[in-house]
């Protein structure tokens, strides 16, 4: 899955990688939101991939915006193989994913080359995400079929194929307690200020 590209990725506006920093946090939030059980609520829709770090063999997890095509679950690099996640996939493409309408599935990443594939997927997300311009224009790929596959070498495309191994353990809600107790916390308050 390794490629060679000689074409350097433009950073400005959306597109600038979260490598530190508050766009870190930013990035890593939505890990936060699932966690506290409000999965539903993320727009648009997000998968949660789950991958085995290259140098620590630990769980490593990132949120990704991704499509649900014909079965087949897609998701795509930003960042070409920069994205940590990328690279863990490289070394290893047993991941685990979930998303709120589909669940949890073990699967194996694979890279997207086909040209019918491609077009399909090129219709499929055409305009669908708020960085659809900014991705494409990051890698200097005009919004048109053709362009996007005269560079289709420059897509970090993976399709998501459901398999039946061991893969890394899928992140569990483990924070909805904070909502009983905020909800204490608030009719607490609401008591102590409504008394006399």
């Amino acid at each position: 899955m390794v490629r060679t590209t000689p074409f350097r990725q433009k950073e400005s506006g959306w597109m600038v990688y979260p490598g530190y920093g508050w766009r870190k946090i930013l990035f890593k939030a939505p890990l936060f939101f699932w966690r506290l059980g409000l999965a539903r609520l993320s727009y648009p829709p997000f998968l949660l991939l789950t991958t085995v770090g290259r140098k620590s063999g630990a769980p490593r997890r990132t949120m990704l915006e991704y499509a649900y095509i014909n079965g087949h679950i897609y998701i795509s690099s930003g960042w070409g193989e920069r994205a940590q996640w990328y690279k863990n996939v490289l070394a290893n493409p047993f991941v685990t994913v979930q998303t709120v309408r589909e669940g949890t599935i073990s699967g194996k990443a694979v890279l997207v080359t086909d040209d019918e594939e491609i077009s399909m997927l090129y219709r499929h997300m055409r305009g669908k995400s708020p960085i659809w311009t900014p991705y494409l224009d990051s890698w200097g790929i005009k919004d048109s079929l053709e362009d996007f596959l005269a560079k289709k070498d420059r897509l970090y495309i993976l399709r998501v194929e459901a398999i039946q191994v061991e893969t890394p353990p899928p992140l569990k809600t483990d924070l909805v307690w904070v909502w009983p107790l905020i909800a204490g916390i608030v009719l607490i308050l609401i008591l102590l200020l409504s008394q006399p």
